[in-house]
């Protein structure tokens, strides 16, 4: 099943999330970075989007030039961390909308816990990209596509910044048909559940809350 698993292995993704990774970048340094790791595994998560041919005029003539066959895309930020990857991913797609969907780890028991959702109109018709920076337990992410699914949301992909075994193995084991997206695949969860080696709380690094 580790096929619909894709690590974005791209040397600048790479060296951007080693200065994520690294325990002295400040929250300015941070949020630049998170913007910019997040349009980079955006850019390839749609790499095999389908196009059509559009007749365009240009300076010099006239020309059949591709275009993205559907411009139906909704970016669901899992809040709060996911936002500090979907404004760039906005700036790389502009006429994609955003849902918002509010969930916060429960400190006992580490199940995902809704607080807030927030959906576009025809919100079915939509490709769907779920934007969760830690792929840790899974839960949220499972959380999250089982709130959107509810909305009969066919085209559903992940995009995570870090990804565990455990939170892999527990998003496929309940939807498979979701491709996950990260930009590594660390070792493991410690005791309270937080990606090893990984980066620590990121919402907390984004937002200077620690």
């Amino acid at each position: 099943m580790l096929d619909s698993v894709h690590v974005v292995s791209h040397p600048l993704v790479q060296h951007k999330l080693t200065r994520l990774r690294q325990s002295e970048t400040m929250p300015p340094e941070f949020r630049v970075l998170m913007r910019d790791v997040g349009m980079l595994l955006l850019y390839e998560a749609m790499r095999d989007f389908p196009l059509r041919e559009m007749a365009i005029e240009t300076p010099l003539g006239s020309f059949a030039a591709p275009t993205l066959d559907n411009l139906d895309i909704c970016l669901a930020p899992v809040l709060r961390a996911g936002l500090g990857m979907v404004e760039s991913m906005l700036d790389l797609i502009p006429f994609a909308k955003v849902a918002h969907v509010g969930l916060y780890r429960d400190p006992h028991t580490l199940e995902a816990v809704e607080y807030f959702f927030k959906a576009p109109a025809g919100f079915s018709a939509y490709n769907v990209f779920i934007v969760d920076p830690m792929l840790a337990t899974g839960n949220s992410a499972v959380a999250a596509i089982e709130r959107i699914k509810k909305r009969s949301v066919t085209r559903i992909r992940l995009i995570s910044l870090l990804a565990a075994p455990e939170g892999i193995a527990s998003v496929q084991a309940k939807h498979p048909d979701v491709p996950i997206y990260t930009a590594s695949i660390d070792a493991n969860l410690d005791a309270h559940a937080y990606i090893v080696p990984g980066l620590g709380d990121a919402g907390d690094r984004l937002y200077g809350t620690g």
